[in-house]
């Protein structure tokens, strides 16, 4: 029974944490908020200067966030060898 009541109270603290959180987050679409406005404009103005790139989009595909690009490479990557090797087992 205590044992019950600690994972009730355990989960109702992480439901809190989660609502207090949504709660903080800025409205969908808000023109005050940092993404709407600061981030986008940098990359627009500045993606040449900084990247050298004349294409925004692949300055920011492989400049800004390079890291991400090569995370998700990996992860196809993974799964395409999974389904290969499993393939070649049977």
């Amino acid at each position: 029974m205590m044992r019950k009541l600690l994972v009730f109270i355990f989960l109702a603290v992480i439901a809190v944490a989660l609502v207090a959180t949504v709660l903080e987050m800025p409205p969908i679409g808000d023109p005050m908020n940092i993404t709407n406005n600061e981030v986008p404009q940098r990359y627009l103005e500045d993606s040449l200067q900084e990247t050298g790139a004349l294409n925004v989009i692949a300055s920011i595909i492989t400049d800004y966030r390079a890291f991400d690009t090569l995370g998700e490479a990996t992860v196809l990557f993974v799964a395409i060898a999974a389904a290969i090797s499993n393939l070649k087992a049977h």
